[in-house]
């Protein structure tokens, strides 16, 4: 597959007409300011050729299934072209797309293409976007994570929409972090404007995001790239997002921008693009000649682009034919990485359970001889966990203020998998730590929410990791309407007249990110409704299912 091509895929936070007036606006200064200095009033005038051997076509469309408005610049060089596209995408009543393409078109077909470097346009319209990936903002500086900021970014990381990595930089001690910060992280991180998220942690809010973040963490002047699919909860997971050491940093500055840039520029030429780009046409250059000329120069003119849309239709299809065979390699070795670590959390949280059994038994046994009984408070014993799911279903009318109104067939449908049993542990779990929180707020004995309550519970009350907490689905998930309607679930009308809501805080079942399922909830313990389980099952439809 060609990574060579420079590709921003980003989501503008401005409507389908704005975010067009803008592109354009960009990208006509990129091109009449120096080192380019082309013409654009010729463009303005009809004609494409705004520069000896360098051509701008723009071409738009509206219909049921959306618009779309596209800009080529097309560069001759003396070992090919160098094309720049900008395509704007809107489907149905969703957000608007955006994607910046800039690739050498070698003149040879057996050549290989010069690898692209990040153009300044892609900052200028990051400027102008109000762009996102998922839940995060996308700019062309890093962004500086304060303190009361952690949270947000977490969540962030963990947002299973997102395309981009992010990269987090930490500050090395005893550096001033605004000299850390203009003298190296900006150089560092310019060519990854569009290829990833960007961000620097304050001093004072390193501790908290390593706290956070036990498994996956970045200091002492380090930078961590964090592929998407983090799950903080899991220590093999800390395995796939790299670290740069803050000596390769000092010693080698051009090697690490280098490397860093690496992983991105990867990730963006082999991540699909979004499905609604699929369905834009190929372009078809204008022609340059005007209604007065003479028939057999119109024809030429015709044949020309003729020609050019099948070379173009052959390249894309040659491209998509490499991607899709690089994809299946690399979606198969994904799979088995996935299967591998899945199993590996499976057998931690099983000797888990087995050492919590122990503990208890020689707890239970000093207690019965009175050895140490004075220095010794017993821990409140775990109720044992079911066999299955179907047992775990049947014993939930035994949890006080927890109400299942889901579907028991897909439930059930998990004993059947091979990590069915694990599964059945860590979800008894998570609903005990729910019943524990619902009494404890139907009491009036915490006003915070789930995810809260389990990182500062009250000593003896049932917990489970607040990583494993979703509060809400991101943006895309909620504007989907297909999407928001598998996660509305449910409830009695004393809960809601429509007697369904949507639920979208979830709950993360074991390892793994798209294999392993979700618990989704609806937080009524406040008003004494209790806690409804609207759904038990295998992950729900998003952009990575």
């Amino acid at each position: 597959m060609d990574t060579r091509r420079y590709r921003m895929v980003v989501t503008s936070g401005l409507d389908y007409v704005t975010t067009g007036a803008q592109v354009d606006g960009q990208l006509r200064q990129w091109l009449k300011e120096p080192p380019k200095s082309y013409d654009i009033a010729a463009f303005a005038e009809g004609r494409n050729e705004i520069a000896r051997g360098v051509t701008l076509d723009h071409d738009s469309a509206t219909g049921t299934s959306g618009a779309y408005g596209r800009w080529r610049l097309r560069e001759t060089a003396p070992d090919g072209t160098w094309q720049t596209t900008v395509l704007i995408r809107q489907s149905g009543d969703g957000p608007t797309r955006v994607q910046l393409d800039v690739e050498h078109l070698p003149d040879a077909p057996e050549a290989l293409p010069v690898p692209a470097k990040t153009p300044r346009l892609a900052g200028s319209l990051l400027s102008v976007l109000d762009a996102r990936d998922g839940l995060a903002d996308v700019m062309a500086q890093p962004q500086v994570i304060e303190a009361e900021d952690v949270d947000d970014v977490v969540d962030e990381l963990c947002d299973e929409t997102r395309r981009l990595p992010i990269v987090v930089a930490s500050t090395p001690y005893g550096v001033a972090f605004d000299s850390w910060l203009e003298g190296t992280l900006d150089p560092l991180v310019r060519p990854l404007a569009g290829l990833a998220v960007l961000y620097v942690l304050a001093p004072e809010a390193e501790p908290l995001f390593n706290r956070a973040l036990e498994y996956h963490r970045v200091y002492g002047g380090g930078v961590r790239t964090y592929l998407p699919g983090v799950d903080p909860a899991w220590p093999a997971d800390g395995q796939r997002h790299r670290v740069m050491s803050r000596r390769l940093l000092a010693e080698r500055p051009d090697r690490a921008r280098r490397i860093l840039a690496q992983l991105p520029q990867r990730l963006a030429a082999r991540t699909p693009l979004p499905a609604e780009f699929d369905s834009v046409p190929v372009m078809r250059a204008r022609t340059r000649g005007d209604s007065e000329a003479p028939e057999l120069e119109r024809l030429r003119d015709e044949n020309h682009a003729l020609l050019e849309i099948l070379e173009e239709a052959g390249r894309e299809q040659r491209v998509r034919a490499d991607e899709i065979r690089d994809l299946k390699y690399e979606l198969r070795k994904a799979e088995d990485n996935e299967t591998l670590l899945v199993a590996e959390y499976d057998e931690q949280y099983r000797e888990l359970h087995t050492a919590r059994r122990q503990l208890i038994a020689l707890q239970k046994q000093l207690v019965t001889l009175g050895a140490g009984a004075a220095a010794y408070t017993p821990v409140s014993t775990p109720e044992d966990a079911p066999e299955s799911f179907e047992e775990l279903l049947d014993r939930m009318g035994d949890l006080p203020l927890l109400h299942f109104t889901g579907s028991r067939k897909i439930a059930l449908e998990l004993d059947a998998q091979a990590y069915g049993s694990s599964w059945v542990r860590m979800t008894w779990d998570a609903l005990l730590a729910l019943r524990d929180f619902a009494e404890a707020a139907a009491s009036g004995h915490t006003d915070r929410d789930f995810r809260q309550w389990c990182a500062d519970a009250p000593t003896g009350a049932r917990t489970i990791s607040p990583r494993k907490i979703v509060r809400d689905e991101s943006k895309s998930v909620k504007t989907n309407s297909a999407w928001r309607r598998e996660r509305t679930f449910p409830v009695p009308d004393v809960v809601d007249p429509a007697r369904k809501v949507f639920m979208g805080a979830h709950v993360r079942v074991g390892g793994g990110n798209t294999i392993a399922p979700r618990l989704h909830y609806h937080d009524g313990a406040r008003t004494e409704h209790g806690i409804y389980i609207g759904y038990i099952g295998p992950h729900l439809t998003n952009t990575l299912t």
